[in-house]
């Protein structure tokens, strides 16, 4: 049964479109020196932000389903919220939960690794190797291995990924070298738990949206294979990359293979088991492609061992990606694009490669594909296969350009889209280039908002987290890259520039992304469903 929309009393139409803007990665900091979103020269923005109808919202925390306000928002859980209309319990705190309650070692999963482990077989796991809580947690990879250890499972492999990105950019040893140590000291009693392989998240396993799948086929070849620069050990490796490229950072440094006498020590056999404990969706998709798909051919996997493959989460509902998981994902349901496909409403989603999948799967609550193709539109803008400092006007002038075109088709009434500048350049901390791409934003805003305004529809801005609005901290007279998001809150604005309707913020004491769906709601002209969370406008 389809779910429906009521009228708002007092609304009256408008001929053109509403068009929401999300800035990925441009949050509210401090205004000084260490703010690239304050620095950049971006007209448009700064004159959205002088509306009337413009608020902050909370884009972290417990306002996107995280389990505390220190943990940083991303654009999983930020789209999450914003077409979800309500906080939903998000990735890292499903995961804490399971893994307290230890539930996560009661489901079926688990059972055949144990299976497989008690049999003599190797248990390997991949994933990101930190504390960023943003795609994982080391305590969550802790949590596994003592269970492993603890279940009589003789032989472990470990094939971290190196972060650099949501923690410190040179961090990697911090967590490398206390789990080598964890691993010598569980490997007595007839165990054999050591690292095998790893590498920079990203060079190595960790693509996304089939952006680049060299990316995957490298992690492949080092995880599975056994095949990359051979190290005595993962310090070794990581210390070795240091000294020879001293500007070289975690996520961008090369995939590395643990070897003994020339022959690496962990590459994946028949019959292993191997678990991604990555909790967060994006980047874990292609990697779980190569494992579990039969008639996989984005690249050649030259051998795929018998395994059993499991993540921690089921990384897309729809496709189940993977067939195997520990932990069940947030049930996210009734969301908006399901209103209003069920309303009628005409619907176009456009952004490039690093971002498509978040205003269309993230969006539609973690399920991939159309929810009605007569209805609806995606267009994906292909991303450049370069690191983003490089190019940091990305692909925003395309998808202005893609924006534009669709607003003056007439054909829909709602439109969203997503700039990943501010975003993926600002993960590179490389300051010129974050203020660029933030400029490169505002170009493509100034020219959307033109457009708007003479198909007279509403025009929305805000964003999913901060990023930008820190390009460097300060410790002891010493600056350094923050290549993280940030706990800024983002902005949210409102310009109506049909004149048909007299709009006020309304009194939402914290208001956060959450509440965006049903603000959607109100300006398209419909009630919002009675669970979302409240509209941040209301009619006059």
């Amino acid at each position: 049964m389809a779910l429906s929309l009521k009228p708002l009393s007092g609304f009256k139409p408008y001929p053109g479109p509403l068009v929401t803007v999300i800035m990925d990665g441009v949050g509210l900091g401090k205004r000084d020196d260490s703010d690239g979103v304050f620095l950049a020269c971006k007209p448009a923005l700064d004159a959205l932000f002088q509306e009337k109808l413009f608020t902050r919202l909370k884009a972290h925390g417990r306002a996107v389903g995280l389990p505390s306000d220190e943990d940083m928002g991303n654009s999983e859980v930020g789209h999450n919220a914003l077409g979800g209309g309500r906080v939903v319990l998000q990735g890292a705190a499903l995961v804490n939960a399971a893994v307290s309650s230890g539930k996560i070692f009661e489901s079926q999963a688990w059972d055949e690794l144990r299976r497989r482990g008690s049999a003599g077989a190797t248990v390997h796991f991949i994933g990101l190797l930190s504390d960023g809580n943003v795609h994982s947690h080391v305590n969550h990879l802790y949590a596994m291995i003592d269970r492993c250890a603890r279940e009589g499972i003789k032989r472990l492999r470990v094939h971290p990924l190196l972060d650099g990105r949501d923690v410190g950019a040179k961090s990697a040893l911090d967590y490398v070298e206390p789990l080598e140590a964890r691993l010598r000291e569980l490997s007595r009693q007839g165990r054999d738990y050591r690292i095998a392989s790893g590498g920079g998240r990203m060079v190595t396993t960790m693509d996304r949206y089939n952006a680049d799948w060299s990316v995957v086929e490298r992690g492949w070849k080092a995880h599975v294979l056994g095949e990359g620069r051979q190290f005595a050990s993962a310090g070794a490796a990581i210390k070795a990359y240091y000294a020879e490229d001293p500007k070289m950072t975690d996520q961008y440094m090369d995939s590395f293979v643990v070897a003994e006498g020339g022959r690496p020590v962990g590459a994946i056999q028949d019959g292993d088991a191997v678990v991604f404990f990555n909790f967060r969706g994006d980047r874990a998709i292609e990697i779980s492609r190569a494992f579990d798909e039969p008639g996989f051919k984005e690249f050649d996997r030259k051998r795929r061992p018998e395994v059993f493959y499991a993540g921690i989460m089921e990384y897309d509902g729809e496709a189940r990606i993977p067939r195997n998981f520990l932990v069940e994902p947030p049930a996210i349901e009734r969301v908006l694009g399901t209103y209003l496909c069920g309303a009628g409403v005409s619907s176009f989603a456009v952004s490039e490669t690093q971002k498509f999948g978040h205003v269309t799967y993230f969006w539609n609550g973690n399920n991939s594909g159309y929810i009605d193709e007569k209805l609806e539109k995606y267009v994906e803008i292909p991303s450049d296969k370069v690191t983003f400092d490089q190019r940091p006007w990305m692909k925003a002038a395309e998808i202005a350009d893609e924006t534009l075109a669709a607003v003056a088709s007439g054909r829909w009434k709602f439109i969203r889209l997503n700039f990943a500048n501010a975003d993926m350049v600002g993960h590179t901390g490389v300051p010129a280039a974050v203020r660029v791409a933030v400029e490169a934003v505002d170009l493509g805003l100034g020219r959307i908002a033109a457009g708007v305004e003479k198909a007279k529809g509403v025009l929305m801005v805000t964003a999913d987290h901060g990023n930008a609005d820190c390009m460097w901290t300060e410790k002891n007279g010493k600056r350094s890259p923050h290549v993280a998001h940030t706990l800024n809150p983002v902005p949210f604005i409102i310009k109506d520039y049909s004149g048909a309707n007299a709009w006020e913020l309304s009194e939402v004491r914290t208001p956060g992304l959450s509440n965006v769906a049903a603000t959607i709601c109100n300006l398209l002209g419909f009630t919002a469903p009675a669970d979302y969370d409240p509209s941040l406008v209301r009619l006059t």
